[in-house]
């Protein structure tokens, strides 16, 4: 098919099939991916990947050995992040993991704090919950990071032994207690003396990343990295 002929079915497809904008609904333009240029430009992006220290790091302080960690997102009710997110977890939009993956990658790429980053694991699901969606919205990110920037993503290191109810409406208590001991790590030789990226798609009180590295770092000779697609203020 040429490239004539390709422009003409992909215009006739966008009238009888238009793409929405996920945030807005409005008709995407043929060069807009996910989001409306409007949109995309309020995107509340936090700009943390520049900072050593930031409130992402804040969060971890005293609890997880870090070398760096950061969002690229505010995620507030109601806000952009929130709708896409949820999109992204319960209305089977693929598309969106990978769209803010790859904007994680462009965010990273150059970074002093990722220059040595070995491989990115997604925080995984549990069978159960990735059969009855499809699956992992976390790795659908990580993979999108890893093509950006070309490291290795694996879904065959971290998994997760107990099903576990959702963390929606619980305190930081609960949510610790709700993740404390259903991680663990297969395939150690993987990591092993390793620096790991650690991918999530929002951080709220940092429970669940909190029980992922704690499995991580005991690990011989592994250093850990976090990032997620939003952080909850």
């Amino acid at each position: 098919m040429s490239l004539s002929v390709h422009t003409l079915f992909s215009d006739i497809t966008a009238l009888f099939f238009p793409k929405n904008c996920a945030v807005c609904g409005k008709p995407l333009l043929r060069q807009e991916k996910i989001l409306c240029t409007s949109c995309y430009y309020r995107l509340p992006f936090t700009g943390f990947f520049d900072e050593k220290e930031n409130p992402v790091t804040e969060i971890f302080m005293a609890r997880l050995p870090l070398v760096f960690a950061s969002s690229l997102l505010f995620f507030n009710k109601g806000g952009m992040a929130q709708q896409l997110i949820h999109q992204l977890k319960y209305d089977g939009k693929k598309e969106i993991g990978s769209f803010l993956g790859k904007l994680i990658g462009i965010a990273l790429q150059g970074s002093p704090f990722i220059s040595d980053v070995d491989i990115i694991l997604p925080v995984p699901l549990h069978p159960k919950k990735e059969h009855q969606r499809g699956y992992n919205q976390s790795y659908l990110i990580g993979r999108a990071m890893a093509e950006q920037i070309e490291i290795p993503v694996s879904g065959e290191v971290l998994f997760r032994k107990v099903y576990t109810a959702t963390q929606t409406k619980k305190s930081r208590y609960e949510r610790w207690q709700n993740v404390k001991d259903i991680f663990a790590v297969k395939n150690e030789n993987l990591i092993r003396n390793k620096h790991v990226l650690l991918v999530d798609d929002v951080i709220t009180t940092g429970a669940t990343l909190e029980a992922c590295g704690n499995e991580l770092i005991k690990i011989p000779g592994v250093r850990l990295s976090i990032v997620s697609a939003a952080y909850a203020q």
